[in-house]
């Protein structure tokens, strides 16, 4: 019998056929395919995409007309009523007009009892174009988004640097917090016709927001002649 603790090409042989199987081992690891990752794709659900109706004005600036957008990350409705006024802030997709200026930064939504309190930087006021009808359109273009949006909000209230002020430019009064009107939507985008105001209307409805701006009566209001029947002109 031969001894293998004396041979020692046999011994030899023993430890390179060792050697040989070693490295077709670490050779077949280090070359192997690594198993495909799997990848879910995201669902709809998981996105928590929300479609809204966002109110911008038209293309006569003299009503609201409806835009419909996208929001992605809505699953909360605090994040969501934010998201949906930064996208007013954004500004239109299409060929409507803006209703806030585009430098406007939302500082923060909130809200209580039905009511959204929404606080803007000062570029609100600053880089507003101001008139009668373009506060109106500013005004209830953000209190008809949130009102048809997020139905539970009755009123907003606009808040510049924490603080709530007069007006944006002398016309529409927000000393006190602004209920939805879509009275301002256009005829071709409103469910009920019958409930849009005229061109007409919408005048007279930023005369009567100027006139209570500035403390004067409203015609309904000015003094009538006792022996002709007719109204004297408020002069101020």
């Amino acid at each position: 019998m031969t001894n293998l603790h004396k041979d020692p090409f046999v011994i030899s042989v023993l430890v390179l056929a060792l050697l040989v199987s070693g490295v077709l081992l670490v050779r077949k690891y280090w070359t192997s395919t690594p198993p495909a990752a799997t990848v879910t794709p995201v669902s709809e659900e998981s996105r928590q995409v929300r479609e809204v109706r966002l109110y911008f004005g038209g293309r006569d600036a003299m009503y609201l007309a409806a835009e419909t957008r996208e929001l992605e990350n809505c699953a909360d409705d605090q994040v969501c009523l934010a998201a949906t006024v930064q996208a007013l802030v954004d500004g239109p997709e299409g060929d409507l007009v803006p209703i806030l200026p585009p430098r406007t930064v939302v500082h923060g939504v909130t809200e209580q009892d039905g009511m959204a309190s929404i606080d803007f930087s000062r570029e609100l006021v600053a880089g507003h174009p101001g008139g009668s009808v373009s506060e109106l359109l500013t005004v209830y273009g953000l209190a008809d988004t949130l009102a048809e949006n997020f139905p539970y909000i009755r009123q907003v209230r606009i808040l510049v640097e924490g603080q709530v002020v007069e007006t944006l430019k002398g016309h529409v009064d927000l000393s006190r917090p602004i209920t939805a009107d879509f009275r301002y939507v256009s005829r071709s985008r409103s469910d009920n016709d019958d409930q849009t105001a005229s061109a007409e209307e919408i005048t007279e409805a930023a005369s009567a927001a100027d006139r209570s701006q500035l403390g004067l009566p409203s015609e309904e209001e000015t003094v009538g002649d006792d022996q002709t029947g007719t109204k004297e002109e408020y002069t101020p």
